[in-house]
């Protein structure tokens, strides 16, 4: 409380003025502050604005006196409200709904207020939805569905005889309501998936990140952890939770990461978190180079495989794969002769919930670390398990993508159509090497704008992506093709783009040219970047793949039911 104190009069004319009139600080501690804010130019009148000055009826001095307790002298597990009574007059109770109130006027006045359309997908008619109403619907461009897995029949057979054998929950955590047979599988599917030893599966990608991050700097000392300064929020928030040392190093800049690096001795404990793919810009990171800074300064690797797996490499498993797409592709399920950058990232992380079409994340790494992240990570210890029929039909839909390369082909075939056409409209998009389509705005209003007229007019499905999700000035609207946008629906999107930012007068590239550029677009020392999928990969076909893909045998992970001693 001294400390505070001290600072505040520092910082504050009303605080230091008060404080010299009075003999030391301990006194200003013990004095009446309330009564001493009301005196102040600045909180006097945000007292009297909230209608907090009157005070209510004083309580009996007899009870008062009777009840006031030091919380220091309580028992622990009581709380300084527990029946207790302030000294002096009670106020009036905290205006919560006040709060409430105003922090949302925040969101609408900045226009970064959230509005959820109601969609509804329908599985026989992907990419097709209804919203309320049935017969009013809509071609949905902006799913992260990427592969269609949710309507795919194999994936929902599999899930409909699992539940009715099974039922429709888990029936709480593993630890309490036990281990399964689909937990099991799934886990030897996905160490299978990214040539790991183990994996471990998580309610959600989000959970698993947060859970990870955190507890790798709450057991580990002196760890320093570096950030991609674009990172989801997931691995942002488990980053504050590991309440460790921290440096955020600017986007996929390893000059800049290799400087914060370079800090620290080799010795000392280092994580190096970073995504693959990132799902706004549509960006890759440099997985090999950021490999070599880890091996060089001595750090662990995290990388996530989010918005990757499923779309890249031979068999779906990310990135890290793809970039050694041939020797994969010859070795199938085996690890192939050489030391591959899937070999040399420590941890993967990955999402159920995107392209394998269900719900849940997990990572995939050493055996050592997944069985130490199942015995004291809380985020996995403490959360009711999947149900079986979800972790059946992600198991199923990883099996079933691994041999089928055509799908990541003709996603990708998709998305490079939508971005020529829309480059021939001049309609601006930031330019990436992946499968994200962000179309520029720059204007939360006029984003949201645009988004209703392609939903009321041209019965397409596209959300406005706005802050925080993207810093401000940035606002974009993110296309994602799959499988299923044929040329023939493309071309409608292409229309009513072009329709809207006539309607809307929305700057195109040209414009975007004139302001100078931004984020790569109209941006004249931009140097483009080749697609991650080369034209001589998207000509192979599911025969080129090696048989032993098909219908691999996979054992189960001793680890994910525990290691024997």
């Amino acid at each position: 409380m001294e400390s505070v104190v001290r600072k505040s009069a520092k910082l504050c004319p009303f605080v230091r003025k008060a404080s010299s009139s009075m003999q030391n600080v301990k006194a200003l501690q013990s004095a009446n502050l309330y009564a001493m804010a009301l005196k102040c130019p600045v909180m006097g009148r945000a007292f009297a604005t909230r209608g907090y000055v009157s005070a209510s009826t004083p309580t009996a001095a007899a009870a008062a006196t009777a009840a006031v307790v030091d919380v220091q002298d309580m028992p622990l597990g009581v709380g300084a409200g527990a029946g207790m009574v302030e000294r002096g007059s009670q106020e009036e109770a905290f205006d919560y709904e006040g709060l409430f109130d105003s922090e949302l006027a925040k969101k609408r006045v900045d226009s970064s207020y959230r509005f959820f359309n109601n969609i509804n997908r329908l599985a026989k008619e992907f990419p097709r939805a209804h919203r309320h109403e049935e017969e009013d619907k809509v071609t949905v461009w902006c799913s992260n569905d990427y592969l269609a897995f949710s309507k795919n029949e194999q994936v929902i057979d599999v899930m409909k005889k699992t539940l009715d054998k099974y039922g429709a929950g888990a029936g709480g955590t593993r630890n309490i309501a036990g281990h399964n047979r689909h937990a099991m599988k799934l886990e030897a599917e996905l160490a299978a998936l990214h040539k790991k030893e183990g994996a471990l599966v998580f309610s959600s990608c989000y959970v698993a990140n947060d859970a990870i991050l955190s507890l790798l700097g709450q057991k580990i000392k002196d760890l320093v952890i570096f950030s991609d300064e674009m990172n989801h929020a997931s691995m942002i928030v488990g980053i504050k939770h590991a309440m460790s040392k921290k440096h955020v190093f600017r986007h996929n800049n390893l000059e800049h990461l290799e400087k914060l690096l370079a800090m620290y001795p080799k010795s000392q404990p280092k994580v190096i978190a970073f995504e693959s793919v990132y799902s706004m810009s549509g960006s890759v990171a440099d997985i090999r180079k950021i490999c070599d800074l880890a091996e060089k300064y001595g750090a662990l690797t995290f990388l996530d495989e989010v918005h990757s797996v499923g779309l890249y490499g031979p068999h779906g498993a990310g990135v890290a794969e793809h970039l050694d797409f041939e020797a994969h592709r010859r070795a199938g399920i085996a690890s192939p002769d050489q030391r591959t950058v899937m070999d040399r990232i420590d941890m993967i992380t990955g999402t159920l919930g995107k392209s394998f079409g269900t719900v849940g994340g997990y990572v995939a790494s050493s055996v050592k670390l997944i069985d130490w992240l199942r015995s004291y990570a809380p985020g996995f210890i403490f959360t009711t398990s999947l149900p079986p029929a979800v972790m059946a039909g992600a198991a199923e839909a990883i099996r079933f993508q691994r041999s089928r390369l055509n799908l990541r082909q003709t996603q990708q075939t998709h998305t490079a159509y939508v971005k020529a056409g829309l480059h021939d409209l001049d309609i601006p998009v930031q330019p990436n090497p992946s499968h994200i389509v962000p179309v520029l705005v720059g204007s939360p209003e006029l984003a949201k704008q645009a988004s209703d007229i392609l939903m009321e007019k041209h019965r397409i499905y596209v959300q406005a992506i706005n802050f925080p999700t993207v810093p401000r000035g940035t606002e974009r609207l993110r296309i994602t093709p799959t499988p299923g946008h044929t040329k023939d629906l493309s071309d409608v999107l292409l229309e009513a783009f072009d329709d809207v930012w006539t309607s809307l007068q929305l700057p195109r590239v040209k414009d975007w040219e004139a302001y100078g550029g931004l984020l790569g677009v109209g941006d004249p020392n931009y140097v483009p970047e080749p697609n991650l999928w080369t034209q001589e990969q998207l000509s192979l076909t599911n025969e080129d793949l090696n048989p032993n893909v098909l219908a691999p045998v996979i054992d189960q992970l001793q680890v994910s039911s525990g290691i024997k001693a």
